[in-house]
């Protein structure tokens, strides 16, 4: 495994970097929002990888931290979705949002990714979302800080969510909004509507 590459800046593609590690010239396929950030040319740079194999030889994903790389091998893990769609996820969308639409079953956001449908946009909410909460859950335990599946998972606000949908906004919003509050499990439904709704206007 790669964990990552260190080396010079060398030029790119219309979808890939090109870093030279001592003297070896790597094609590193990367998301289309790494692309417009790169540094000057001869510039060093530090790129987390992925390695892929497929019928045609070894493949090289790249990207800016370790959350968009783990990310990306999620999505890979969805059936009958490949590099391609899960470069286009977080070309789209940037970490925190993708989590957020996963979690909300926001379908309509994440089927505006290049490529994506509103078929493959359901079969990565159902089969992401158990396992981006359990990661929500392990991460923020640690940290101390309230997490993202118990704040939208009680009754309570999950009613508020969907009242805040009914109203006009996004589940995405809506469902960050709630998340935004912490631990919510002392406040009643209407309570968490109120004070997620203050977030919002």
């Amino acid at each position: 495994m790669i964990a990552y590459i260190r080396g010079k800046y060398a030029g790119r593609t219309p979808s890939s970097i090109i870093i030279d590690h001592e003297g070896l010239g790597l094609e590193i396929s990367v998301p289309q929002k790494m692309l417009a950030g790169l540094p000057p040319v001869g510039e060093e740079v530090k790129i987390y990888t992925c390695l892929r194999w497929t019928d045609d030889g070894p493949s090289l994903y790249g990207f800016p931290g370790k959350d968009e790389r783990e990310l990306f091998r999620m999505l890979l893990g969805v059936a009958g979705l490949g590099p391609k769609g899960a470069l286009s996820l977080l070309s789209f969308l940037s970490t925190d949002e993708l989590r957020f639409a996963v979690l909300s079953a926001d379908e309509k956001k994440i089927s505006k990714a290049p490529g994506i449908g509103p078929k493959t946009a359901r079969r990565i909410i159902l089969e992401l979302k158990d396992k981006l909460k359990i990661e929500s859950t392990e991460e923020n335990t640690d940290s101390g800080e309230s997490v993202a599946a118990g704040a939208a998972g009680s009754s309570g606000a999950a009613d508020a969510i969907e009242a805040m949908v009914a109203l006009g906004f996004g589940s995405t919003d809506a469902y960050r909004a709630v998340q935004s509050l912490g631990d919510v499990s002392g406040m009643d439904s209407e309570q968490i509507l109120k004070a997620a709704m203050k977030k919002l206007v």
